[in-house]
C-alpha cells in the first residue's frame, strides 16, 4: 500500500473515530472559539523545508526576523478553504516587513492546483507554498488540516491553532498584534 492510500485509510478511520474533528463537515466550519493558543514560553521546532510559488526550495528559517502566522491546509479541505479569505485579509492587515502569514499547502496535486484556487477564489495577499518534500505534517506531529503556527522572529512556535479560525476577527488580530508587541518590547532589566 503506498504511503498516500495508507495516509487516506488513516484520515477515514480517524474521521469516523472522531479523531479528525477538523475534517468533519458543519454547517459553519468555524469554531465557537477563535483564539489562537499562546504558549507560556516559545517551543524550538525544526526548519520545515518547503517550495515557493516559483517552486524554489525554501524553509521557515528564510522568515528569521519576521513573525510568522504558519498556516497548512490543502484545497481539499473545505474547512481550510472557508478560512483561506480571512488568512489573505490577515495578510493585508498585518503584512510587512515584520510580520507574514506562510499559507502552506499539503496538497499532492502540486503548485498550479494551489494557484487555480487562489485565483478562483481572488486571494490576492498570499504567496502559495508548497510542501514539496511531504514531510511537514510529520514535523509538526500535525493530526489534520488546518493547522496553524504562530511563529517568533527567532523561529520558535509561540502558538498553535488546530481547526480553522477566523483570522481577521478583530480579536484575533488584536490577540496577534499584542503578542507580537510584547515580544518586541526591550527586556526590563532586574531590580535589586
Amino acid at each position: 500500500m503506498t504511503i498516500r492510500k495508507r495516509w487516506f485509510v488513516l484520515a477515514a478511520v480517524a474521521a469516523i473515530l472522531g479523531a479528525f474533528p477538523v475534517l468533519r463537515l458543519t454547517r459553519d466550519a468555524r469554531p465557537a472559539d477563535p483564539d489562537l493558543v499562546l504558549h507560556a514560553r516559545p517551543k524550538e521546532m525544526a526548519n520545515l523545508r518547503f517550495s515557493d510559488g516559483e517552486g524554489k526550495p525554501t524553509s521557515l528559517a528564510a522568515f528569521r526576523g519576521r513573525f510568522v502566522l504558519l498556516n497548512v491546509w490543502a484545497t481539499w479541505c473545505p474547512p481550510c478553504v472557508e478560512e483561506m479569505p480571512t488568512l489573505d485579509r490577515l495578510q493585508a492587515t498585518l503584512g510587512g516587513p515584520g510580520f507574514e502569514v506562510v499559507a502552506l499547502s499539503v496538497d499532492r496535486s502540486g503548485l498550479p492546483v494551489v494557484r487555480d484556487f487562489f485565483d478562483r477564489t481572488g486571494i490576492k495577499h498570499l504567496q502559495p507554498y508548497m510542501d514539496t518534500f511531504g514531510d511537514t505534517l510529520s514535523n509538526l506531529a500535525a493530526t489534520g488540516v488546518p493547522l496553524t503556527l504562530f511563529i517568533d522572529r527567532e523561529g520558535r512556535e509561540i502558538g498553535r491553532k488546530a481547526g480553522p479560525a477566523a483570522w481577521d476577527d478583530p480579536r484575533m488580530v488584536e490577540l496577534i498584534r499584542g503578542r507580537m508587541a510584547a515580544d518586541s518590547a526591550p527586556s526590563q532589566p532586574a531590580r535589586g
